[in-house]
This record gives C-alpha cells, sequence and structure tokens, in this order.
C-alpha cells in the first residue's frame, strides 16, 4: 500500500531486559526488543501522550507489527493514516515480544513458559511511562489485539482493571470447547507419531516447513504449556486428553477452562465495568469456531449488566487487520486526554463512566 503524505510518526526499538523472564523453562530470550510508535510532532513540545499496548496473536510478537507488505499496512503505517484522516489523535503505541519456543504464552504466567503477565504488567508498563511522556494512568491507558493477542488484552483489562481502562479484542479466544478441542486430534497423531512430547517437539522444531497439522498440534501444546503447568509431567506440561485413548482428562481440562474469558467475566464483572471501552468482534466464518464464543461473551455482559460494544462481520479469521480501521478510533475516544489538561501528568488511578448502550 502506497504511503501516503503528511505528518508520520516514528519508530523507536527499545531493549528491556526482564527479570521476570530470567532463566524461563523453555531458554527463550529474557532480553526483548520493543517497538514503540512516538506519534507525530512528540519531538516537538513536552506533551504528555496517551498510551495502547498491541498484543500479537499465537507465532507472532509486537516487532513483526511492523512488517510491510505489498498489498497491506504495517501498524505504525495504520497509525499514521488514521492520523492523518484525524480518526485519531497523538497515542504512544507499545508492541510488546512475548513470543516463545512454542510459539507464544497467551500473556499469563506459567512454570511451563514464564511469567509473561508479569513481564507485562509489571515490567514494560513502568518502563514505558519512565522513558516516555505518558500519561501514566489508567483512564490514558488501552490495550487490543487479535486471536491470542486478543485473548490476552481481553484477560489483562478483566484482571488490571487499574492499569488498563480500555480494550479491544478482535477474534479472541474463547469457549474453549469449540476453539481448540477441534486440534486435539491432530496433536494425538503427532505424540503418536512421534513417541510423545518430546518426539514432537523435536520433529516440530527440525521440519523445514511448518504444516497446517504441525502448527495445530504445536497451538494445543502452547496453550497447554499455558493454561496446565506440571512439573511431574514431560517438558513440564499436564494434557488435557490422554494421548493413548484421546479420553479427556477432566482435571486438567477443568483447570484450561478457568482460563476462558466466559468462565472468568462473571467474577471479573465489576472490573468489566470500570472500562471505558469493551469492545469485541468476531467474524461470521471464523475458521476456529469463535464466533460462538463471542456470541456467548456478549450475551454474559448482557446478563451482568456491562457496558459494551459487539460487532459481527463477514469474514473469517485470517487478514482482518483492517478491523483495526474500527477499534483505533474507539480506544482513541475511550482514552484520549481532555485538551486542557494534555500536557499534565495524569494524577487518578482511572475511574467509573456511565455505562453506554450497547451495540450489537
Amino acid at each position: 500500500m502506497a504511503v501516503g503524505a503528511g505528518p508520520r510518526g516514528r519508530v523507536v526499538i527499545e531493549t528491556i531486559a526482564s527479570r521476570a523472564l530470567r532463566n524461563n523453562p523453555l531458554g527463550d530470550p529474557s532480553v526483548r526488543q520493543l517497538p514503540v510508535y512516538l506519534p507525530p510532532g512528540y519531538d516537538a513540545g513536552e506533551r504528555r501522550y496517551p498510551v495502547l499496548v498491541a498484543l500479537a496473536g499465537f507465532t507472532g510478537s509486537g516487532p513483526m507489527m511492523l512488517n510491510r507488505s505489498g498489498w497491506g499496512e504495517s501498524l505504525d503505517a495504520r497509525l499514521d493514516r488514521l492520523g492523518r484522516e484525524r480518526r485519531i489523535g497523538p497515542m504512544i503505541v507499545v508492541m510488546p515480544d512475548c513470543f516463545t519456543r512454542y510459539g507464544g504464552s497467551q500473556y499469563l504466567d506459567s512454570a511451563a513458559t514464564g511469567r509473561y503477565a508479569h513481564h507485562l504488567v509489571r515490567e514494560i508498563i513502568p518502563f514505558v511511562d519512565r522513558r516516555f511522556r505518558t500519561l501514566p494512568a489508567a483512564r490514558h491507558r488501552g490495550i487490543f489485539g487479535k486471536s491470542s493477542g486478543g485473548y490476552g488484552a481481553l484477560m489483562h483489562a478483566m484482571l488490571h482493571p487499574d492499569v488498563f481502562g480500555a480494550v479491544a479484542c478482535h477474534s479472541g479466544d474463547m469457549a474453549f470447547e469449540y476453539c481448540y478441542a477441534a486440534d486435539f486430534p491432530k496433536l494425538l497423531r503427532q505424540l503418536e507419531q512421534h513417541g510423545g512430547v518430546r518426539g514432537f517437539v523435536r520433529a516440530f522444531e527440525s521440519a523445514p516447513r511448518k504444516t497446517h497439522d504441525l502448527i495445530g498440534a504445536m497451538n494445543v501444546l502452547a496453550m497447554a504449556a499455558c493454561y496446565s503447568p506440571n512439573r511431574h509431567r514431560p517438558l513440564g506440561i499436564a494434557l488435557p486428553v490422554d494421548p493413548g485413548t484421546g479420553a479427556y482428562d477432566h482435571a486438567v481440562w477443568r483447570r484450561w477452562l478457568r482460563h476462558d474469558p466466559l468462565r472468568l467475566a462473571p467474577e471479573r464483572a465489576a472490573s468489566l465495568r470500570r472500562l471505558r471501552l469493551l469492545f469485541f468482534d468476531c467474524g461470521r466464518r471464523d475458521e476456529f469456531n469463535l464466533l460462538w464464543g463471542a456470541r456467548q461473551f456478549r450475551d454474559i455482559l448482557r446478563r451482568r449488566g456491562v457496558a459494551h460494544r459487539y460487532e459481527e462481520f463477514d469474514d473469517g479469521h485470517m487478514d482482518i487487520s483492517y478491523r483495526l480501521d474500527r477499534s483505533l478510533p474507539l480506544l482513541w475516544k475511550a482514552i484520549r486526554p481532555p485538551a486542557a489538561s494534555a500536557r499534565e501528568p495524569a494524577r487518578s488511578r482511572g475511574g467509573r463512566r456511565r455505562p453506554r448502550p450497547e451495540k450489537a
């Protein structure tokens, strides 16, 4: 896509040495690159800015959001364009790298992968507030992502309303019975073919081409590493199904379900009501059956009286970054500073807002 004329922001690549990820079980790097988008005009004065945190999906990372393709937009180019179109105002946008050897962390703390929730909330957010001229309050900080990134964004908005005041979740993981179970047989076949978990991981990492079946199997293993770590099992991971018969291990499966937003939302309804924006969407042809989870989540929010915006669109799961044109302006409106105080540090830790009518 051609780059339009007009003001452009710039991206700085910070390096963050994480204490939380030091000596993590997978031996993944504890020193990470952290791309930070600074809006046009950042270098011209002392103004402070609201902050968005962008979470990548499974197999992705923050630096990959800057990739350019022939017919697509990188995240920084999209932010520039939306700014030129006056659909968003100036914001700092942070792109964390929480990739793991298994393809992703779900942005959770796990004894099998590492302390990625701690890294995000307790290391990256304070680092950005120290390093850049932010408005360091929940009312001026949002989080968004797609797929596993949407899941991470929604989970952190529920668990940390004192940190994030707005969230956008595009096609995020939920209703685990629908979105993960279809891939269980893929993992079972790979485990049988390669002699168990360790053999499969070796085969996956040595495969010159990661096929659809390999990635589907690894996705299940990665989710098990995030949702059901167990130091007494191979590679510290308890599987939700028996490798020999495929029968459900119901105790492990219950551990998975505790991480499902559908199960968590009712007990975190008070936190969700504090959000200035709760936006989520899903394609009606989503290949991972996420539509059914999104509709159930919508109904849970309705019953709990949680203000939200939910949208469905005629597409699948892949190549839907154009949906950011919908969410980013909404996020901007939710976290933008009052004009009179844009130059001053924010002092509040967040606040309530009267519920808005939902849009189905």
